[in-house]
């Protein structure tokens, strides 16, 4: 006698996983995924800079001493009112920006009107940078705010020089031209050789003696040798006197010097060939990075441009660089900050007959710290230069942001 069959009854389907609970998990997950970058970005980033504020409040030398507050910023700044009216006109220049570009857009009667209050407002910041400032070096520490000028210096004159030069060398190599290859591997030589041995070779090139490289190099064109990194007088000055002694010599009259002094003197030979050695250093890794947002461009543009008959020019300029504008924005960032801060190049290539000529905010703040043995003074600056860095970012990102986008 056949059994009856046995009849399954289905499986209880799976319960649902409680909302809450999936939350909770998914929660967890994603912290301890941050949590190890927000681990080192607190050790290494934030904790510093709490510990030098914390230093900066303090009378520090050697030792820890007593509570003083703001002094080592009066210092450091010399007058409150100098310094809110420098910052003050800093932050304006964001606000004439934000004018002349972007209010009232769409709306043309006020468009006019924003536009004639931006450059109202540009006049206002000029004004209170330059009040603020002259009460700032009139009582407070010279050697550092000097040091700031020198800096202004370096990363304006270095930092859009790198990158004028990198998206011309990068366009270049993207021709695939042949021996491409190797022409980027020796472009990007410089960034990866080490800073103080970079910083000694060019310091042997730019010897002051007559049988060095660069002065050899000079005699070919009739001009003498100069004293490079052993040369504290502003190049502005060194030119105009040059002139002078020429223009004696041909009507054999008596050369007039010339003495300058100021923001607008401008930065000495040495510094400037400082300023060389940065830019040979940090164009080629520019260079590399202008390479790899070529490649993201599509050919179809250029395609399209070239048969709409626009020249190889109009193409690099109405293509090419607009849509570079986020890799330019991006190393734009990244080279101010880098200016800087920059330390080790410009401590190996300082020599003592400079005196203090490029001397820059960075070398001001070691000196500070390991000379002077002024612990607290040496924060206070540090915070300073790094509020300027903010601002400076700031401005990066309201100016050349917008068409990172």
């Amino acid at each position: 006698m056949q059994e009856p069959a046995q009849v399954l009854s289905p499986a209880p389907p799976p319960r649902p996983v409680r909302p809450r609970r999936r939350f909770k998990g998914e929660w967890l997950t994603g912290y301890l995924m941050v949590m190890p970058a927000t681990v080192l970005i607190g050790l290494f980033g934030l904790f510093p800079i709490g510990y030098a504020i914390y230093m900066s409040v303090h009378r520090w030398r050697i030792r820890k001493g007593g509570f003083i507050g703001l002094d080592n910023y009066e210092r450091v700044l010399g007058s409150w009112g100098g310094a809110a009216a420098f910052f003050g006109g800093l932050l304006l220049i964001l606000v004439a920006h934000w004018l002349w570009t972007t209010a009232f857009r769409g709306h043309s009667d006020w468009r006019r009107w924003a536009r004639l209050a931006g450059a109202l407002t540009l006049l206002s910041a000029g004004i209170s940078i330059a009040l603020g400032w002259g009460a700032m070096t009139e009582a407070g520490e010279a050697r550092f705010l000097s040091g700031l000028i020198r800096t202004t210096y370096y990363g304006f004159l270095s930092v859009p020089t790198q990158i004028i030069l990198a998206l011309i060398i990068a366009s270049l190599l993207f021709q695939r031209l042949r021996g491409s290859e190797f022409f980027r591997m020796v472009y990007f030589l410089p960034y990866v050789t080490p800073a103080v041995a970079g910083a000694a070779v060019y310091g042997a090139l730019f010897s002051p003696r007559d049988e060095r490289p660069i002065n050899q190099l000079l005699g070919w064109f009739g001009i003498p040798p100069q004293d490079w990194l052993f040369e504290p007088d502003p190049v502005l000055e060194l030119i105009i006197n040059g002139v002078l002694v020429r223009w004696a010599n041909l009507t054999g009259g008596e050369p007039i010097e010339v003495a300058l002094s100021g923001f607008w003197a401008g930065p000495s030979l040495a510094l400037i060939t400082i300023i060389i050695f940065g830019i040979w250093t940090y164009t080629g890794y520019n260079a590399v990075i202008f390479l790899a947002g070529l490649g993201n461009i599509p050919k179809d543009l250029y395609e399209a441009a070239e048969i709409d008959g626009a020249g190889q020019r109009q193409r690099f300029m109405h293509i090419t660089v607009p849509l570079l504008s986020p890799v330019t924005f991006y190393l734009t960032v990244l080279g101010f900050i880098g200016t800087f801060q920059a330390f080790t190049h410009l401590y190996v290539m300082r020599v003592p007959a400079t005196r203090d000529a490029v001397d820059t905010a960075s070398v001001v703040i070691f000196d500070t710290f390991y000379k002077r043995n002024d612990f607290s003074l040496a924060a206070s600056q540090s915070i300073v230069l790094f509020v300027i860095i903010l601002i400076l970012t700031l401005f990066n990102q309201r100016i050349l942001g917008g068409r990172g986008q």
